[in-house]
């Protein structure tokens, strides 16, 4: 079994923005407003949150039992 990474670098798709945000275990995370220039990331269609969208790690739910299950799968 491999260990599950808590934390994910997302990055703003319109300024380049990054940040280190922790991520959730228990839900799915739709929305993300950038700090920066406060665009609303949304995941990109065939994502399931915008952590496998935007992030430098897939969210938790991705990690353990792949895309194709996702994370409300």
């Amino acid at each position: 079994m491999s260990v599950v990474i808590l934390e994910s670098m997302l990055t703003c798709p319109e300024c380049g923005y990054a940040k280190k945000e922790c991520m959730p275990t228990d839900a799915c995370q739709w929305f993300y407003e950038c700090e920066q220039c406060h665009t609303v990331l949304k995941p990109k269609p065939g994502d399931c949150c915008v952590y496998c969208s935007y992030g430098s790690v897939p969210c938790p739910p991705v990690q353990e039992h792949g895309k194709q299950r996702g994370c409300c799968g």
